[in-house]
């Protein structure tokens, strides 16, 4: 069994220190879960370890012996192997040549089909992979596909696995199967690093935990000596609060009426008849395995898309082909799933994004000019209230991080107190504090009487705020829930139902 060690890895860029003297070891037969906030150093020190960046100082270690990685092509070489959060496959090509590629046996550049068959099938037996070799890898579920990414890394033999937020895209079935995978290779001997920002995750299949803030090492355990509390704690380095949040008080009045939405296109993500309501006062959580529509659902009540059929009606106006300025003006407010592409302009201010599209409502803007002095008291304000860590207003976004950028849109959308607000994966790529933060920004809003569409692929997330869900598969609406009467299971099983009938997870 093979043994992984990183001893004093320091890595500085320019000014900023990403990882400060962080030392971690990953034994044969076990599983490390790696976690830490956006920007404690993870993704550093993983680019050091799969031969992506030199360190400035440390030491990479494999069984005792110092080992230098200047390309990947070093790191699998001295078999390590790579599973990354977007997969690395070519969706046209078949699972069997996606596993073999670049490594395939064979004969004069003639590809051994039957021997490579027999070697993948042998290795997805050992490991219980189960997957169909000839089918095209762009036709697969993403449990499916994720697996034939593990078994690319151990067909080129890898001893010491690095899992890159490997659940980000999956189901609750689709996880567990993940993790048994996981235990699976680990018994055989294995090493694996798991790095994962869920705190249930290390519970469920790690051994061993270490934790990185500000780029250091500030805490590392047995899993079973400690609690996902005291993990929360040293990753914010403050006690934090994601416990389930309801609502006071009855619902009250629709605000949003979606009535039989229909859109053109191939596939699950078109929608086929999609009826529900948000009332005043309530959140209504939208679960569903990416593709399934629940993307195009929120893309016609934003008014990115004109459905074929169905009407939109927010707050007794039929906003169904209305444009952008019109819907704001009826009540939408809109957290949208990319923050980076259409949630925030980066190269403009923070003033500026603050504003955007409230900019021609006073006291901000008249009809035909804007008051600077009014955008930045705005700015001000805003980043004040709501926690926006920026020495300036006036810088430009692509300065902030992750939870901060979002921070920033969750504040503009909320400042104006629209009725209602559709909220695509607020939580997404951002921190445990940042976490904390929406949950309390989403409480207070429904508790003001604001009506929330809450989309998520976290089902702990809709558990936790949502006082009814409903689960979106094929474009259909497949089940309803209050949130007291769900769990994770069922509304799993429901997600996966249109994948289920192609492959099973």
């Amino acid at each position: 069994m093979r043994t992984l060690t990183l001893e004093a890895i320091t890595k500085r860029f320019g000014a900023v220190l990403a990882d400060d003297a962080v030392s971690l070891t990953v034994r044969g037969g076990t599983v490390l879960g790696l976690i830490g906030e956006n920007g404690a150093g993870k993704s550093t020190l993983v680019s050091i370890l799969y031969g992506i960046h030199r360190p400035d100082s440390g030491r990479i270690l494999i069984d005792g012996r110092e080992v230098v990685f200047r390309t990947p092509g070093d790191a699998i070489a001295h078999g390590l192997g790579m599973v990354f959060q977007h997969f690395q496959l070519f969706a046209d090509m078949s699972v069997l040549e996606n596993v073999v590629y670049g490594a395939e046996p064979g004969r004069w550049g003639v590809l051994d089909r039957r021997g490579a068959a027999r070697r993948v099938a042998a290795l997805a037996a050992e490991y219980g992979l189960d997957v169909p070799l000839d089918e095209p890898v762009g036709s697969l579920p993403v449990g499916v596909a994720q697996r034939v990414e593990i078994l690319k890394a151990l067909y080129r033999r890898a001893e010491l696995l690095i899992l890159d937020e490997p659940t980000g895209v999956l189901t609750p079935a689709e996880a567990r199967a993940l993790f048994r995978v996981l235990r699976r290779l680990a018994e055989q001997g294995h090493a694996v690093l798991l790095i994962t920002h869920k705190l249930d995750e290390i519970a469920a299949v790690a051994d061993d935990v270490v934790v990185l803030r500000d780029g250091r090492r500030v805490f590392g355990a047995r899993v079973a000596e400690t609690t996902t509390a005291e993990l929360a704690r040293h990753l914010t380095g403050r006690e934090i609060d994601l416990r389930p949040r309801r609502a006071s008080a009855p619902p009250g009045d629709p605000v949003l009426v979606v009535d039989r939405l229909t859109t053109a296109g191939i596939g699950r993500s078109a929608l086929a008849g999609v009826s529900l309501t948000v009332r005043a006062g309530e959140i209504v959580g939208v679960a569903g395995v990416a593709g399934n529509g629940q993307e195009t659902l929120a893309a016609v009540i934003a008014g990115h898309r004109i459905p074929n059929g169905g009407k939109v009606i927010l707050a007794g106006t039929d906003i169904t082909t209305r444009d952008n300025a019109r819907r704001r003006a009826a009540g939408l407010a809109h957290i949208p799933e990319d923050r980076n592409g259409t949630g925030v302009a980066p190269v403009g201010s923070v003033i500026v994004n603050l504003a955007a599209g409230f900019q021609r409502r006073r006291p901000l803007g008249g009809r035909f000019r804007l008051r600077p002095a009014a955008l930045r008291a705005h700015a001000r304000e805003l980043v004040a209230r709501f926690g926006i860590r920026v020495a300036d207003p006036a810088v430009a976004v692509r300065t902030l991080s992750g939870g901060n950028v979002q921070k920033l849109v969750v504040a503009r959308e909320l400042a104006h107190r629209s009725p209602f607000l559709l909220a695509e994966q607020p939580t997404r790529g951002i921190d445990l504090g940042a976490i904390e933060f929406v949950y309390e920004q989403l409480d207070e809003y429904r508790a003001a009487g604001g009506a929330v569409l809450l989309i998520s692929s976290e089902l702990g997330e809709l558990l936790a705020l949502a006082d009814r869900i409903v689960v979106i598969a094929d474009g259909r609406l497949v089940g309803e829930f209050d949130s007291g009467a769900a769990d994770p299971e069922t509304l799993g099983a429901l997600m996966a139902r249109s994948a289920a009938a192609r492959e099973p997870v």
